[in-house]
């Protein structure tokens, strides 16, 4: 295809890495399931392939398709997106640095990050960044090795400003990661607004569903290690150091997933869209229901993060959003009594979700100051009629 900046991302996620086959000729490329790869002679490869764990075409596009989506070069498949987050910090930290993130984050990133990293010497802390003032304050005590932001966050959709976060980052020597699962590269590319790595769950937009469990991160172009961070295979280049951890590690996915996670990219933009224009319509509906006390949706104009959002995701905010009611009983029993909503834990599939956080997702950062209530309920809102959804929470909150 011509130059990737000639497109617009919805052309590009359709083309990048689907070239016709050259032998068959095949409009979609194969899925290519081998372990391992014939050589010419030793250590005389073919187009660089040796063995699965190494390298795999079919997997090998995919990682470079949502790399090309959120600008770069540099992009890495993996089996999960916790396994992306673990891959990502073992590249830029060691033991002695600190990581500051967001209040609120997933909550696996919030055991990672709070529990395994802190026993290999990697001690975090949990920080407002969506105060900017707040942010400057623990930015320049800590200098954090890595400054880590999901924004929309999980489960309580705030916003953080990205470019700010990226210069205070950078002004300590450190690097800032965006988890950038909620919002996608369709609504935001936080690459271009100066993070120096973006980490996804693959498992929900970019597949998108309900099929495949996979994460990706993708790095800054020329993104080199840090002086003190010693590189393990002696790679400066962070891509080139980051090709051979995962490799050592063996953090592979399947070509099968990986295929199916770039099929779902070419379907991305017109989904995203769907998504977008269904929650705003729930955010409206449920913001003016007596028997419910919050919505957290940065569509809204009421939501603290809205400012931030219209300028930063100009296209839309995504399609999760959470919402409160008056007790925790009344919450789980609305969570059973939805019909279209599923009881489940996960989101961007076309199917319309309904989770109880404090129990599912977010059981590690439950009750307690900056913790996840039981009052709270998360809606991944779906591609059905947006109609019949706002139906089903009427019927649903009628029984509580």
């Amino acid at each position: 295809m011509d130059s990737p900046d000639c497109h617009d991302l919805a052309t590009l996620a359709i083309h990048i890495g689907c070239a016709p086959d050259p032998v068959t000729g095949d409009v979609v490329p194969p899925i290519h399931v081998a372990s391992t790869y014939v050589q010419d002679r030793p250590g005389q490869l073919r187009d660089g392939y040796e063995y699965g764990r190494c390298a795999n075409p079919t997997t090998n596009a995919f990682a470079g398709a949502i790399a090309a989506l959120e600008g770069a070069r540099n992009g890495f498949a993996f089996p999960s997106g916790m396994s992306a987050e673990d891959t990502l910090i073992r590249l830029l930290a060691r033991p002695g640095d600190q990581v500051v993130h967001s209040t609120d984050v997933y909550g696996g990133t919030h055991k990672l990050l709070s529990v395994i990293k802190p026993a290999e010497g990697i001690a975090s802390e949990s920080v407002d960044l969506t105060d900017v003032d707040v942010a400057a304050c623990a930015i320049r005590r800590a200098r954090p090795q890595i400054v880590w932001v999901e924004t929309p966050s999980n489960p309580f959709l705030t916003v953080t400003d990205i470019a700010a976060i990226a210069e205070l980052t950078h002004e300590v020597g450190g690097l800032l990661v965006v988890d950038n699962t909620f919002a996608t590269p369709v609504l935001q590319r936080p690459l271009d607004l100066g993070a120096d790595a973006v980490v996804h769950s693959t498992t929900k937009y970019v597949a998108g569903h309900s099929d495949v469990v996979g994460g990706a991160f993708v790095l800054r172009d020329d993104l080199t290690l840090p002086a003190h961070v010693t590189p393990f295979f002696d790679e400066a280049d962070a891509a080139a150091e980051a090709v051979k951890l995962q490799m050592t590690l063996g953090h592979v996915p399947s070509p099968r997933d990986t295929y199916l996670a770039h099929r779902g990219l070419k379907t991305l933009a017109l989904r995203v869209e769907r998504h977008c224009e269904n929650a705003q319509r729930v955010a409206e509906y449920l913001a003016e229901h007596p028997k419910v006390t919050s919505v957290h949706y940065p569509g809204l104009a009421s939501d603290p993060g809205h400012g931030i959002a219209r300028r930063q995701n100009p296209r839309g905010v995504g399609g999760v959003l959470s919402f409160q009611v008056a007790t925790e009983e009344a919450a789980i029993r609305l969570s059973t009594r939805t019909r279209l909503f599923t009881l489940a834990a996960s989101l961007g599939a076309p199917e319309s979700l309904i989770e109880h956080p404090a129990i599912m997702t977010h059981s590690t950062r439950a009750g307690g100051v900056g913790g996840v209530p039981g009052t709270l309920l998360r809606l991944a809102v779906g591609l059905e009629d947006a109609g019949d959804l706002i139906a089903d929470l009427e019927q649903a909150l009628a029984q509580i």
